[in-house]
């Protein structure tokens, strides 16, 4: 049974880790919900959820929706005046404040190329995001596993897990062959993987990956924690992955789904 202390705790874990943070921000329930636990009456819920949103301003692109969320910059301001609240909470609350009002640094276009090419390659080609079916991604062990061997292969620029469905989401440059990952996985000996698309219906579907025994998978010289969004584009890739990183249409139901539920349904405690 959640409430209101389990499901901002959870979510602030979830922050903690920065590939989730647009994810979370994205989301169509967790910052209206997480704007409703501003007026929450217990302490605890209001210093998780103060933690939760600190984490997540920390990602640049993240601050301007969070600022222009309905009733965020009002809540803040009304808990740094609050009366009977700890120390903690008020700093913290004014700390989100601060950095959500304060002016967001621009970085010079010269900057941006140079790290589109860091992070890409000279050729600036675009990167794609494809969506795996793992079979086998069953514990902790067996996700190691798999991060292990994505590590390994040459022009993957980051993952994302969502273990309740048995999937991830990888980001890789679009010259990459999608069968590459599969070859890696399979070499887990305990793991395979699927490729999740969208049929002319638009329904999910499994397409099984012709794996490459001989592909050549080399350690990746760094391994950035996001990817440029001028270099981004999955909606227009020919392949048709799903690009969504975030697990709310897991069909089953994720934790981040049934949260924002519980967010945006619930108005009083």
């Amino acid at each position: 049974m959640m409430d209101a202390l389990s499901v901002v705790s959870q979510l602030r874990d979830l922050a903690s880790e920065p590939q989730n943070r647009e994810v979370i921000v994205q989301d169509e329930g967790c910052l209206p919900g997480l704007v409703l636990f501003l007026d929450h009456q217990n302490p605890d819920v209001l210093l998780a959820t103060l933690q939760t949103m600190r984490y997540l301003a920390e990602l640049t692109p993240n601050i301007s929706t969070m600022k222009n969320e309905l009733g965020m910059m009002v809540s803040l301001e009304n808990l740094t005046g609050r009366e009977g609240l700890s120390v903690d909470i008020t700093a913290l609350a004014q700390e989100v404040y601060n950095i959500l009002t304060a002016p967001v640094p621009r970085t010079p276009e010269r900057e941006n190329r140079k790290k589109s090419q860091f992070f890409i390659n000279s050729t600036q080609k675009k990167a794609k995001s494809v969506t795996l079916h793992i079979q086998g991604l069953d514990t902790t062990d067996q996700r190691g596993l798999c991060e292990e061997a994505l590590l390994k292969v040459r022009g993957v620029i980051s993952f994302t897990f969502q273990m309740a469905s048995k999937r991830c989401t990888v980001r890789i440059r679009s010259d990459l062959p999608t069968e590459s990952l599969a070859s890696a996985i399979a070499a887990t000996k305990v793991l395979s993987a699927q490729q999740v698309v969208k049929n002319e219906a638009g329904e999910e579907i499994f397409i099984s990956l012709n794996q490459q025994p001989g592909v050549e998978v080399k350690q990746n010289a760094a391994l950035p924690d996001y990817l440029p969004e001028e270099e981004e584009s999955p909606e227009r890739l020919v392949d048709r992955a799903i690009s969504r990183t975030t697990a709310k249409d897991d069909s089953s139901g994720s934790w981040l789904n049934s949260a924002a539920s519980f967010l945006t349904k619930t108005f009083y405690w």
